[in-house]
């Protein structure tokens, strides 16, 4: 009898040691994304302009409620989403588009029903008064530059595994799109010599595309010069007639106001690449897909 007894208490214990075990696990799986990642978004350098965003971000959608924000570097921010994807873990970072990330890890933009981050941007390529007459190859040539954005962020992610310059990683591009190159220069006459002037941002993508197009524009015969130079310069350089070209812009919002500065003193041959964005992003394998699907800190 006595062992009977003893034998059902053991038994009890172990089955109540057996449903907590579970109870702890099934609380551990049904942990929130939110949860998970500790109500805080991964973000970059203090007082970046995307930084300050994500605090409005914060402060205006309600289910944010108690969310932080971790500032450090971008380099520190990749390497926390390096590793949340190789755990599979949840993981919220400021982005933005083209940029080389997109290549390198399967990403998605969250919704910004708020309209926080603004509406999508585009490359844009302008060229000073009088060119199309003045250099009419150099003018077609540039008015048939186009990206996909999938190519330009593979071209910057490129560059930074293998480590080149943005003028090799051109080259390689330009050898191994000819097709499409060849869809640019088709039916152009030839130079000898001719000298370009064109400028860019500092920015990588407008590097890379405005090393393509120098490369591009060299083998019709044109001697270019490219310039990295801050915005301002940009502008004011293709509107006094100092530069002749740039494919660097971001329209309508980011240099909006230089644009309208300027506006009438060059010609606007349209986008050379479009959907340029700003944000927040998570990977994939997140089901969220909105700002809004996110959980207010308890």
């Amino acid at each position: 009898m006595f062992n009977l007894e003893k034998f059902g208490l053991v038994a009890s214990l172990i089955l109540t040691l057996v449903l907590t075990g579970c109870g702890q696990e099934s609380g551990q799986q049904n942990k929130s994304n939110s949860e998970e990642m500790n109500y805080t978004i991964t973000g970059m350098e203090p007082g970046a302009g995307q930084t300050i965003l994500n605090e409005q971000v914060i402060a205006e959608y309600e289910n944010l409620k108690g969310w932080k924000q971790d500032t450090s570097s971008a380099g520190a921010m990749f390497a926390a989403l390096d590793q949340a994807i190789q755990d599979e873990k949840p993981i919220m970072i400021t982005a933005w588009s083209p940029h080389y990330k997109f290549a390198k890890w399967n990403l998605k933009f969250l919704e910004d029903p708020k309209g926080i981050f603004g509406a999508e941007e585009q490359g844009t390529t302008l060229v000073r008064n009088g060119l199309a007459d003045e250099k009419p190859t150099a003018y077609t040539i540039l008015d048939r530059i186009y990206f996909e954005i999938p190519a330009i962020e593979a071209g910057l992610l490129k560059s930074v595994e293998e480590e080149l310059e943005f003028s090799v990683i051109a080259q390689q591009w330009v050898e191994e799109n000819l097709e499409t190159v060849e869809q640019w220069t088709e039916g152009v006459k030839t130079v000898d010599g001719t000298p370009l002037e064109i400028v860019t941002t500092p920015w990588d993508d407008s590097i890379f595309i405005s090393n393509v197009a120098k490369i591009v524009l060299e083998q019709q015969g044109f001697v270019v010069e490219l310039t990295p130079v801050d915005p301002a310069v940009v502008f004011k350089s293709i509107a006094t007639g100092d530069a002749d070209a740039t494919l660097s812009p971001w329209l309508p919002t980011s240099h909006g106001p230089l644009y309208e500065e300027y506006e009438g003193q060059f010609e606007d041959l349209g986008p050379v690449f479009e959907g340029a964005k700003i944000g927040l992003a998570v990977p994939t394998y997140m089901e969220e897909d909105s700002l809004e699907d996110f959980e207010p800190a308890e």
